[in-house]
């Protein structure tokens, strides 16, 4: 039997490797687990919105290119928790950090 861990989904498309980086380092030091999955979409708000629904957490990530936006399960599709265009690192960490802090009812970044 396999049994997949519940994780925060990250759906990709031609991501910026840096960004990718460092929002992974954000979710990491939270010590939540996460998954990316390289998926084709025009919009970004539509690899949000299905890693939230996807993940068994309810939340996900979506990045294209230099772009990324936090979405969780129930919320509206294009009413994002978060988004960043260009981020530096920090804000890359942020959203990261954040994705696995709304998981686990602690205040966000």
């Amino acid at each position: 039997m396999i049994v997949k861990r519940p994780s925060i989904f990250i759906y990709a498309n031609n991501p910026d490797k840096g960004m990718l980086k460092e929002i992974c380092a954000g979710i990491e030091e939270e010590g939540v687990f996460f998954e990316i999955f390289e998926k084709d979409s025009d919009s970004l708000d539509d690899l949000a919105f299905d890693a939230a629904n996807d993940s068994m957490l309810g939340s996900g990530i979506g990045i294209k290119g230099n772009s990324a936006v936090l979405q969780m399960k129930g919320v509206k599709k294009g009413k994002n928790v978060a988004s960043v265009n260009f981020p530096n690192d920090e804000d890359c960490r942020i959203i990261g950090a954040n994705s696995a802090r709304i998981i686990k009812k602690m205040p966000l970044k």
